[in-house]
């Protein structure tokens, strides 16, 4: 299942219209607020989908049987540029455990790269509901080589992904290798990737606009 938020309107459009745009980028506190209020919104539309369970609460003049979250999902986060959506995810899922995982591309040309994992921290996952948070998705590799390396760390009950830009590529390379059940939230679609793998229009390097340029592994 994929779920686009850019065709259901609303304030969400203009945290992603804020993220696209240029001028606005320049700085970075309102980037870094802008993935994590795209987090916070995709967590809370994401929710809807997890298992519920019947809670009798008290207050202070009764009691009232509610519906919440049966359990907290356990959030991945794909460093670097994937912590400002974790930290919006966790805003609202904020009992849940984290994970995080470095993966990047190691170029050999300009067009041609490996993607390389080398750091994973991470609780078991076994039966558990796996959030995966990446703010691009450019054409799925990365997110299906940190899927196959966190299963080292178990079997999920379900898994969804968290992105804010995707490409329609990415999108069906990842529901090709990630379980049928999965599900995937966007914040916008594009269609276009250049030969170096990046989304036109997109938005630029998450990464270095949130945190500052890197130097080119």
């Amino acid at each position: 299942m994929v779920y686009d938020l850019s065709q259901h309107g609303g304030v969400f459009n203009t945290f992603v219209a804020e993220l696209r745009d240029e001028r606005i980028q320049q700085d970075p506190m309102r980037f870094r607020r802008n993935l994590e209020r795209i987090g916070e919104v995709l967590a809370y539309e994401l929710s809807k989908k997890l298992p519920m369970e019947d809670k009798m609460v008290t207050t202070p003049l009764g009691q009232k049987e509610m519906k919440v979250i049966r359990e907290q999902p356990l959030i991945a986060s794909i460093l670097r540029a994937g912590l400002p959506m974790h930290q919006g995810v966790l805003n609202y899922f904020d009992r849940s455990d984290s994970a995080f995982i470095s993966a990047y591309r190691k170029h050999k040309n300009s067009e041609d790269y490996d993607i390389k994992v080398e750091y994973m921290a991470c609780p078991g996952i076994d039966k558990r509901d796996l959030i995966i948070c990446d703010p691009m998705l450019a054409t799925g590799s990365s997110m299906v080589m940190v899927y196959k390396s966190l299963l080292m760390n178990g079997t999920p009950r379900s898994v969804h992904v968290v992105t804010a830009i995707a490409t329609q590529e990415a999108i069906d390379y990842t529901r090709r290798h990630l379980p049928d059940t999965a599900c995937i939230w966007v914040g916008g679609i594009d269609t276009e990737l250049t030969a170096q793998s990046y989304i036109v229009p997109g938005l630029g390097d998450a990464g270095d606009l949130a945190f500052g340029e890197k130097l080119q592994a």
